[in-house]
């Protein structure tokens, strides 16, 4: 029987510590978005109802129209869903408004909700869904930050139109830790 030639141990060994070296830098390069989007520990929907300025946000399809004045209206309505009244306005200087509802999705924080703007009838089709998650707010209720869970949204939010720059600043830093690019929001003429 023929001896088989010895290999070192070493080629196994360096490729093995190049794999590591590269899912260590991988790891390392992506720390945040290897983490679920963390939610407010809790939000109590009765103090979150009432009308929200939009103080920044990420540029979206839905709001392309939206030049300046961006608010939304939440309030409560049957089987405690919400009712969401966006409202801004345009580059014709005119008022543009639409209305949706909204459902929580996660009754333990109330933190985790679903919106929708399609008609009613359409609800029962999963993709008129979208994620909206308050990922931040304040003790008293006037600023909050909302996102989503793919980090593709984000809404800086506040009961005034207009917030002071370290408040603003500290939401910011905040969402940046939670994986968000946060070179991409855009301030809201208010």
């Amino acid at each position: 029987m023929k001896a088989l030639p010895h290999r070192p141990a070493c080629g196994f060994m360096q490729r093995l510590g190049l794999a590591t070296g590269a899912v260590i830098l991988l790891q390392a390069a992506m720390p945040a978005l290897a983490q679920e989007v963390r939610t407010a520990a809790s939000v109590d929907l009765p103090r979150y109802l009432g009308r929200w300025y939009e103080i920044a946000k990420f540029p979206n399809r839905f709001q392309k129209q939206c030049v300046r004045e961006t608010s939304a209206d939440y309030r409560l309505i049957e089987d405690g869903k919400i009712e969401v009244a966006n409202r801004c306005k345009t580059a014709a200087g005119v008022f543009e408004v639409a209305v949706g509802e909204a459902k929580v999705i996660d009754k333990t924080s109330n933190a985790k909700l679903q919106v929708r703007f399609a008609p009613s009838w359409l609800s029962w089709l999963p993709m008129v869904w979208g994620d909206y998650w308050i990922i931040e707010r304040d003790d008293a209720y006037t600023v909050a930050t909302v996102g989503t869970p793919d980090r593709d949204h984000l809404w800086i939010l506040s009961r005034t139109p207009k917030l002071s720059n370290a408040v603003y600043e500290n939401l910011v830093d905040n969402a940046t830790k939670q994986g968000f690019d946060t070179a991409k929001l855009v301030k809201t003429p208010q």
